[in-house]
């Protein structure tokens, strides 16, 4: 059963990382597109900035849980380098039930927002007049996925604190978990 959601939950990231590759790829597309309209035929895009400036969140959001998946995120290895293994595996459990908990706040509040954008027809003040709940259902998404991987760093940290020597903490390779 674990190896089934492990390898879905890996085939999940690996199509948002794809998804991010080609966002950023699109944004770079069309920025260049603007800055030649704006500065060669002095005729600058009216959509690209509401656009680019959406797909940033995107980013930003759904790129946080492959970074906790990775333990790209910031902290202080030099501190927690010097605790006993167990102890660091307690740590471990400690924030990624702390980072789970904000998550789903933060996805919570974050629904609360849409449903009420969508609700009340909200649009963003531009010329393409979007909808303000598009942007704002990355926020529910993007934090649920992160609260999900801190979820599962507090199993491996929990499996660690039972067993130290069996697994070692998840480090910064792709394909790791």
């Amino acid at each position: 059963m674990t190896s089934y959601v492990m390898r879905g939950w890996d085939g999940l990231m690996a199509v948002l990382r794809g998804a991010s590759i080609l966002v950023l790829a699109f944004m770079a597309l069309t920025i260049c597109y603007d800055a030649m309209m704006r500065h060669v035929f002095s005729a600058p895009t009216s959509w690209s900035l509401e656009i680019n400036s959406f797909l940033l969140v995107y980013l930003a959001v759904m790129g946080a849980a492959e970074a906790q998946r990775h333990d790209a995120h910031i902290r202080i290895e030099f501190f927690a380098d010097k605790l006993p293994v167990r102890v660091q595996a307690l740590v471990g459990v400690a924030i990624g039930l702390l980072g789970a908990t904000f998550s789903f706040i933060m996805v919570w509040r974050g629904g609360i927002m849409m449903s009420q954008a969508f609700e009340y027809g909200e649009r963003v003040s531009s010329s393409l007049g979007t909808p303000i709940g598009i942007p704002y259902a990355m926020l529910p998404l993007g934090f649920g996925l992160l609260g999900l991987q801190f979820l599962l760093n507090a199993w491996q940290s929990a499996c660690r604190v039972r067993h130290p020597d069996a697994a070692p903490p998840p480090k910064g390779e792709p394909g790791d978990v």
